[in-house]
């Protein structure tokens, strides 16, 4: 699907005063009816993660740590049951699973000999069952499966759609009858970046002549496109293509069908 730019800027707006839960997606496709949901849960997404990176500091000053980590104390005191932590990423206007790491890493802190490492936190935040206090990991899994933006339950999400758009991508190929390298044939070659495919003979779409194929299972936002060029597409444009050939690149959307690339 392509949006105007107009019609971007107006779901975005749009977004500024929600907060990022199911409720808000749900009146948000009420809103926009032609959008599809999974195209308003991507741009919902990559502009919340926008806002995430512009109020990441004030989260972690020493003084809002003891603050927050004292609330959450004094809240489980009261009710362990309740979605003390939950209730608290949302008064802050913070990401619930963000929230959940720093008072993960401040009971660590308190209770542990030596100071836990990233990977002891990135696999209590992946299985709460390992935190060593019971309430504190209820608290931990209630964040987790309620923050549809952050956290490593939407990160296996954002793998597996990715790793299908590149199986049908791949599909839609071979079906075309289309000579290409896949990642993993460019890598044995030695290439260290490599775009999803590279077309051995370029193709016609629509007047550009497309020579690899880049597929990314999120919404192509203006902001994405320059971080995307500036991180990849211009070492494939260096490294992968003949100086004479005409760059171009196909993002797909998670949402419009991989086949519009190919028609």
């Amino acid at each position: 699907m392509i949006l105007t730019k107009a019609q971007y800027e107006e779901i975005a707006q749009c977004l500024v005063s929600v907060p990022p839960t199911r409720q808000s997606l749900r009146k948000l496709k009420q809103r926009f009816p032609s959008q599809s949901q999974a195209t308003l849960l991507s741009i919902f997404s990559q502009e919340y993660q926008k806002h995430i990176k512009r109020t990441h500091a004030k989260h972690h000053t020493s003084e809002a740590i003891e603050t927050y980590y004292q609330r959450y104390l004094s809240g489980v005191v009261k009710d362990g049951a309740a979605p003390v932590l939950l209730e608290l990423a949302n008064e802050m206007d913070y990401a619930p699973s963000l929230m959940a790491r720093i008072i993960l890493e401040r009971f660590l802190q308190e209770h542990e000999e030596t100071p836990p490492s990233k990977s002891v936190i990135n696999s209590m935040l992946r299985d709460p069952s390992q935190i060593p206090d019971g309430v504190l990991a209820n608290q931990v899994y209630q964040c987790i499966v309620n923050d549809c933006c952050y956290g490593p339950l939407v990160d296996c999400i954002k793998h597996a759609i990715g790793h299908e758009h590149e199986v049908l991508l791949r599909d839609l190929l071979l079906e075309k009858n289309l000579s290409f390298l896949d990642e993993d044939q460019l890598r044995a070659k030695g290439y260290d970046k490599t775009p999803d495919f590279i077309l051995q003979v370029p193709v016609a779409v629509e007047g550009h002549i497309i020579h690899w194929i880049e597929s990314k299972a999120s919404f192509g936002d203006e902001c994405s496109h320059h971080a995307y060029l500036h991180d990849q597409f211009w070492s494939y444009w260096n490294r992968s293509l003949p100086l004479q050939a005409t760059y171009d690149t196909i993002t797909t959307s998670k949402y419009p069908s991989p086949s519009s690339l190919l028609s």
